[in-house]
């Protein structure tokens, strides 16, 4: 088995967006799934935040320390959060689901207010695991730790 260790796979990955996500959370879970189907390029690297890599571009990159309710792009050496983030990936996939982010035109608070309930209840409609899962060999190497 090779060994790698965060720093080494971080500096790898430096260019690549990075979408970090709730590992436990089904619909978290389900989203990267699509973003995978809608990647054909692989341009998008994933992480869970409760990953050692995950909490490391979390402190590198967030301030203050975001709970497991927010779905994180990092990207362009920015930190995109909660529906913006969601709307950049979006953006990043091209056609069609690039028109997505015209909803960017929609204020952000209103915008994170939705995107807060359904995160407020996503474990009680979606459920979640005891444990992060793990992605299947063809895309395991999009993965970082």
């Amino acid at each position: 088995m090779k060994y790698c260790s965060v720093e080494a796979s971080l500096a790898s990955n430096a260019a690549a967006p990075v979408i970090l996500f709730d590992g436990v959370c089904n619909l978290c879970n389900a989203w990267v799934r699509f973003v995978v189907r809608h990647d054909p390029v692989g341009i998008f690297r994933f992480a869970a935040q409760q990953s050692p890599i995950g909490q490391m571009m979390i402190k590198a990159h967030v301030s203050g320390s975001p709970q497991l309710s927010t779905v994180i792009l990092i990207a362009d050496d920015s930190a995109y959060t909660e529906s913006t983030a969601v709307l950049e990936i979006f953006a990043r996939l091209g056609p069609p689901w690039s028109w997505l982010a015209l909803l960017r035109i929609i204020p952000r608070r209103m915008r994170d207010s939705c995107y807060s309930l359904v995160v407020r209840h996503r474990y009680q409609w979606f459920g979640k695991t005891d444990s992060c899962q793990a992605p299947s060999p063809d895309v395991s190497s999009r993965f970082l730790g």
